[in-house]
């Protein structure tokens, strides 16, 4: 593992990667601290974002750009971070994009993205992308704060806006965009025994990335691959709750 964590990066389909699960892992972070069970608590999440001040994230972006990007006006974006009050813990709400699109199809997301003149604020193009992508309605979301910008390789600046999500909330996919939604529970992803790197060669340089793979278990052979950019902002709100 780098000692700068900048030094991750988050790749684009415009890169050599294909399939993200065929890169090899040089590094699992089994010797990094979850957060406690207690950080977790929606009291909790609410006194540090609000605490957040000047806090300067490990991972800012995807890193280096390929060529003929690196020029590409930045576009704001956001996303919301949906954490699910189910009893006893919370869960993060992600989605997998469909297979057909043009831009990481198949990848999974948080639901967002780009702003539109419309929108009030970071929060307000967060909340309508939600309920135009998943059908997730802006009185089930309580906003209790962002997350530091990250650039992405495109040139999205995105703002993750996080929100506690009432567990009665009721889906509508937009199934051009959207293939499926899922929850994971937030104790797994804010564990570093879960995170992997991964690295391979693009451009003349070594880049790598994170992943964190969730499988339900309980019989169910999915897994889902989360890595890239979410896996980059997941890693930003653990040390977050770290610190």
């Amino acid at each position: 593992m780098p000692s700068d964590e900048s030094s991750i990066t988050a790749r684009s389909p415009r890169t050599s990667i294909r399939d993200p699960h065929l890169i090899p892992v040089v590094a699992h972070d089994a010797h990094l601290s979850p957060v406690a069970m207690d950080r977790l608590r929606p009291d909790a999440l609410r006194q540090r974002l609000a605490q957040i001040g000047d806090w300067q994230p490990p991972i800012s972006g995807d890193g280096a750009r390929p060529e003929g990007l690196s020029e590409r006006q930045a576009t704001a974006a956001s996303v919301l971070v949906p954490l699910v009050q189910r009893p006893g813990e919370l869960h993060v709400l992600l989605t997998r994009r469909t297979d057909h699109l043009h831009d990481h199809a198949g990848q999974i997301s948080f639901p967002g993205g780009r702003a539109e003149p419309s929108d009030a604020d970071a929060v307000a193009t967060a909340l309508r992308e939600a309920e135009e992508e998943v059908g997730l309605k802006h009185e089930m979301v309580e906003v209790i704060g962002q997350l530091p910008v990250y650039t992405t390789v495109t040139r999205f600046v995105v703002t993750p806006v996080v929100g506690l999500v009432r567990p009665d909330y009721v889906l509508a996919l937009d199934s051009f965009e959207v293939a499926e939604a899922f929850e994971v529970p937030l104790h797994f992803l804010m564990n570093p025994a879960n995170h992997q790197h991964h690295e391979f060669e693009f451009g003349g340089a070594r880049r790598r990335f994170l992943s964190m793979p969730w499988r339900p278990g309980h019989g169910d052979p999915r897994e889902y691959f989360v890595w890239g950019a979410t896996a980059a902002m997941l890693r930003n709100l653990y040390h977050l709750l770290s610190d």
